[in-house]
Parts: C-alpha cells; structure tokens; sequence
C-alpha cells in the first residue's frame, strides 16, 4: 500500500479571481470635471470684477498676431533675468491690470518696430519702392510709427495743384497699404502743402491737403489696406512744416501716415466722443 499511495497523481488547483464591478476610475473623472468647474467659476469671478477697460487690456495681451507677413508673433510677455515669466495673476489670486496694460504697450510697441524692419527691409528689395527710398522716411513717435511720403524737387507726387497721383506715387501708397495691412493698428493719413498760396481764392491749400490725403487713402485701400483700418484723414495746409527755414521748399509738401498705437488710437475715440456729445466721454 505504501507504493501505491506513492503513485498518488498531484493535483494542482488554480484559482483565478474576478476583478469587482466597482472600480476607483470614477473617483477620477469626477476630480477632472470638480477642477474644471473651478476654474469656469474663477473666470467668471474675475471678468465680473473687470471693468471694460480692463478687459480690452486683456483681450490686446491675448491677441498676439504677426506683426507683418513673414514675421515671427511677438512673445506673449517679457522673460526676466532669470527666465520665469511674470504673471498677471498674483498669489492672492487677484488680477493685475497694470501688468497687463504694460504687457499690451509692450506687445504693441514691438509690433510697430517689426513693422518698421518690414517697412525698411522693403525699401532695399521691393522694385515699386527701392528707387523712391530717399521720398519714404519713417520714425517712431509718441503716437506710432509714422511714415511721410515727401516731394523732391524733380519729383512730385502730385500733379502741380492738384490732388491727383502721379503713377509712382501710387505704386509706392500700393505697396504701402499692402504691408500696413498686415497689423491690427489703425492709421491716421494727414496732407501737407508748402507755404506758397494757393492761386484760387475758393480753393486754398487747406482744401489741397485734405483732398491729397484722401487720394493717398484711396490709394492705400486700392493696395490692400482695409478700409475700416483708418482713423482719420485730414489736411492741414502749411501750418506744420517740415523744414520750418524754408517754407516753400518742395519737402514741405507730404503725406503722413501714422500707424497708430492703442494709446493714440484711445485718446483719438475719447476726443472724438466729447466733440460728439458735449463732454461725455463714453464712446456710446
């Protein structure tokens, strides 16, 4: 008997064990979706302790597009020496609109100076304006980038008392309006004359500059410029020369376009809306 309990097969049992039917992946998706609502709530606390201004201060931060075609979008904010990126939210959580106008002044600023790269990079390659670059200056002022189209002595831009274009000059306004079209900014467009009075006394050089600008805006828009993109178009005569120690030379007589920046272009709607409504500065 003892060789045959020996003999005895082994039997080897295997137990598999069921995973249950209720899991801890629930607990998860309902972590996710009590984050999610928080922040929804957090946005909505904050724009509602906004006022307008604050919240197109925002909006101008969020919006980073190109400053021209071809170039690269402007960082959305400054780095510091040491790489962190400064927040407009503090540890309070609490919003800080002075950091967000000043982040949107510096984005606007820089897009104006890309513009101007552009602009000059143009004048070196671009066969319609190449030839007229000594006619093209542009600076940046208080206000924006300014670019001033000026006459030379051999070489008008109009027609002798008139306000039509000479073919050049519309090439140059063409490509112009091309390029300007591809910020956000709002431009203002002002004529100028020289000195020398006009022979009509119906038509002074009052009328001249304000149709001239309005010639070099219709040129602009024919180039590409969208129409919605201007400001404001005025002429004013002789009364801002450029070279003030000589008021008939040829220089004198310009156009001047401003690509404007936000603040120039506020100020613009705020004087706008005291001259409509008598001193309520409310653009409504």
């Amino acid at each position: 008997m003892a060789a045959e309990d020996k003999k005895q097969p082994i039997v080897i049992k295997r137990v598999i064990k069921k995973a249950g039917h209720h899991g801890g992946a629930w607990k998860i998706a309902f972590a996710d979706f009590a984050v999610a609502m928080m922040a929804f709530f957090l946005l909505l606390w904050i724009l509602g302790m906004t006022d307008d201004r604050q919240k197109a201060a925002i909006s101008e931060y969020f919006q980073n597009p190109s400053a021209a075609m071809g170039i690269s979008p402007t960082p959305p904010y400054p780095t510091e020496g040491d790489g962190a990126s400064p927040s407009i939210i503090d540890f309070e959580g609490t919003i800080d609109m002075d950091r967000a106008e000043e982040m949107a002044r510096e984005q606007d600023e820089e897009r104006l100076e890309s513009l101007m790269e552009v602009l000059e990079e143009a004048l070196d390659k671009s066969q319609a304006l190449e030839p007229f670059k000594d006619q093209l200056l542009l600076d940046i002022t208080p206000e924006g980038l300014r670019i001033q189209i000026v006459d030379r002595e051999n070489r008008p831009m109009f027609d002798l008392g008139s306000d039509r274009l000479l073919n050049y000059s519309q090439a140059i306004l063409r490509e112009l309006g091309a390029i300007i079209n591809a910020v956000p900014n709002r431009v203002t467009i002002t004529g100028h004359t020289d000195a020398r009075p006009f022979p009509s006394a119906d038509y002074t050089n009052w009328e001249l500059s304000t149709d001239r600008a309005n010639a070099a805006r219709r040129a602009l828009v024919a180039g590409g410029m969208e129409s919605d993109k201007v400001g404001r178009v005025m002429g004013l005569g002789s009364t801002v020369l450029f070279n003030r120690d000589n008021p008939q030379d040829p220089i004198n007589r310009r156009i001047s376009i401003i690509v404007m920046n936000k603040e120039a272009e506020d100020a613009m709607y705020e004087t706008t809306a005291v001259e409509y409504d008598g001193g309520d500065t409310s653009p409504f």
